[in-house]
């Protein structure tokens, strides 16, 4: 499957944060609203929705708080083995260079990132 035809649009937006009640407020005032929420290993992770975009912020507490503090974009995918065997073909680079597993949602979430061209990280993700 051509990467082009399984990519089915953006998924979320990763932010870090170093005060995750702060963020949740902020994000909140503005009309997102908790979608998911858990305890990562230690990290506060809650998904923020609104009209069909999500954010995804974690408290890591190593935040920058500067502009251009986003961590990566996240782009939904089909068929994840499809996608990888896509990208690893194409020599595309990659952060890390096998599929993860994360027990987000209700079945857990599979994934893998790219390094952009600007150091960027582009994650695919299929939600299982």
């Amino acid at each position: 499957m051509d990467i082009r035809e399984n990519i089915t649009g953006l998924d979320h937006v990763g932010l870090p944060t170093n005060d995750m009640a702060k963020t949740k407020a902020f994000y909140e005032r503005l009309g997102f609203s908790v979608l998911h929420e858990r305890d990562n290993g230690g990290t506060q992770v809650a998904f923020l929705g609104r009209d069909g975009f999500v954010i995804e912020a974690y408290e890591n507490g190593r935040a920058t708080l500067r502009a251009g503090a986003v961590d990566h974009i996240a782009l939904a995918v089909k068929d994840i083995e499809a996608a990888h065997a896509a990208c690893v073909q194409m020599g595309l680079p990659m952060y890390q260079a096998e599929i993860q597993f994360l027990p987000f949602w209700e079945r857990g979430v599979r994934f893998f990132i790219l390094r952009g061209p600007n150091e960027e990280r582009v994650e695919l993700i299929q939600q299982l």
